[in-house]
């Protein structure tokens, strides 16, 4: 499954709201700089797929705009 993730690094709160089938807004507290808020997306998304972080693969790690692979 492939789906598009905006994300909202240094927010108050660790959130995911479902817009649509393929496409997520996620807000993560963690800073953008040493890959941390990568890190914490994929630990957000592996509790909210009930599925290990090591199926979730992150396409474009720089952008917010992210595709995510998940096996």
């Amino acid at each position: 499954m492939i789906i598009n993730v905006k994300v909202k690094p240094n927010s108050d709160k660790d959130e995911i709201i479902k817009l649509d089938e393929n496409n997520y807004e996620i807000s993560v507290k963690a800073k953008p700089e040493d890959n941390k808020a990568n890190i914490k997306l994929v630990n957000l998304l592996s509790k909210y797929f009930d599925i290990s972080f090591k199926k979730i693969k992150i396409k474009n790690p720089t952008s917010r705009n992210k595709i995510v692979e998940i096996d």
